[in-house]
């Protein structure tokens, strides 16, 4: 099952039994159909770039949600009910791509090895070290210059 991001843009003035009673709902849906809701953030208050238009007016503020899962791939179609959800402002679907996960990610072997190619010298440069000690002992030597002046 694919990874998704669902973001929800919710009214400002939405409680939050409200809120997590339609999180809830997604969550359900999805849990329903054997996915699994991996996170779920919430990002408070945001300002809007521009106000939203619904029936009760114009809103340049909304609360929004993100809510990680894997799902099945028709998972946009069931979500469609949202579209009839009066507290939302907005709400989108995003498909995870390229990501690896369980089975996946533990037999891909392409990734092996590629710390290994990496040398000591390569990870901490130690000719940097070196540098900076010249320039300490430059700095002496004006110093040194100076005092004999």
């Amino acid at each position: 099952m694919p990874l998704y991001d669902c973001m929800l843009l919710l009214k400002p003035h939405v409680k939050k039994e409200a809120l997590m009673d339609l999180v809830a709902r997604v969550g359900k849906h999805v849990y329903r159909r054997n996915g699994v809701l991996a996170d779920l953030k919430s990002f408070g208050t945001v300002q809007l770039g521009y106000g939203i238009r619904k029936l009760d007016g114009r809103y340049y503020q909304g609360q929004l949600m993100q809510m990680t899962m894997m799902a099945t791939p028709n998972i946009n179609k069931e979500l469609q009910y949202l579209n009839k959800e009066d507290r939302l402002l907005r709400w989108l679907l995003v498909k995870h791509r390229n990501t690896k996960y369980g089975l996946e990610f533990v037999s891909e072997d392409d990734g092996k090895g590629e710390l290994s190619k990496l040398t000591r010298s390569s990870l901490f440069d130690e000719d940097l070290d070196e540098d900076d000690e010249d320039e300490d002992d430059e700095y002496d030597v004006d110093q040194e210059e100076n005092k004999e002046n």
